[in-house]
């Protein structure tokens, strides 16, 4: 069994699908982290089968709305002095400023390269999101 250290101080993103661990890890930009980071790939769960996590022995800023979009099944555990302080579920944020892009070709955030890429939840058990200009619909997630 994989042993890894205990955190003193910090986050650990947990229940990332399998596979999705390094999407995220880059969006953080972890690599540039000064702080120690596990990346664990594959673990088993019983719930999952098999899912990714990080582990980030600092407290760091993150958007959730962005985790959420990418996996809304994340949970972040912070840490404080070892104990599990604070469980935080995701969830699909009403409206995303500047997170998902418009494929539209005639939108006018196509156009108007300065106009902001504005985006509202439309369809929360499906995830789907419209373009506030011109209604296309987004399904997934294309971070900028």
């Amino acid at each position: 069994m994989l042993n890894i250290a205990k955190i003193k101080n910090g986050l650990v993103i947990d229940h990332i699908k399998a596979g999705q661990g390094l999407r995220i890890f880059n969006w953080l930009g972890l690599d540039k982290a000064g702080a120690p980071v596990a990346f664990i790939v594959n673990a088993p769960s019983r719930r999952m089968g098999k899912k990714d996590m990080l582990k980030i022995d600092e407290t760091i800023s993150i958007d959730y709305a962005v985790l959420g979009l990418i996996d809304r099944d994340i949970t972040v555990n912070v840490i404080e002095n070892e104990i599990l302080t604070e469980k935080i579920h995701m969830r699909l944020p009403e409206r995303v400023e500047n997170v998902l892009v418009c494929k539209n070709p005639r939108c006018v955030t196509q156009i108007e390269k300065s106009a902001p890429q504005v985006f509202i939840l439309t369809d929360r058990g499906a995830g789907t999101y419209r373009c506030e200009y011109c209604d296309e619909a987004r399904g997934e997630v294309d971070l900028r």
